[in-house]
């Protein structure tokens, strides 16, 4: 991977896959089509509680790596909070 392929634009039809592929993920495991979105907003009002982390910045995605799907959560830490 060279830095020129960080600007490369992707394809409309590569989008297109990436997202067919999700919807039918979702539809294999009974979860809603908007089931990311879902979990994101309860886990923003979870750790809305904690001052320690950064809410606002959490991020909920399911990926396929072609044989196993996973569900990344990432739940940032705040800036400049210490204990």
């Amino acid at each position: 991977m060279s830095i020129f392929d960080l600007f490369k634009r992707k394809k409309s039809s590569e989008v297109a896959k990436k997202r067919l592929m999700m919807v039918l993920s979702y539809e294999r495991k009974g979860l809603p089509p908007n089931f990311a979105d879902i979990l994101q907003e309860d886990l923003i009002q979870v750790f809305s509680k904690y001052p320690q982390f950064d809410s606002k910045s959490i991020e909920v995605e399911l990926k396929n790596d072609g044989e196993v799907d996973q569900l990344w959560i990432s739940i940032p830490f705040a800036k400049g909070r210490r204990q």
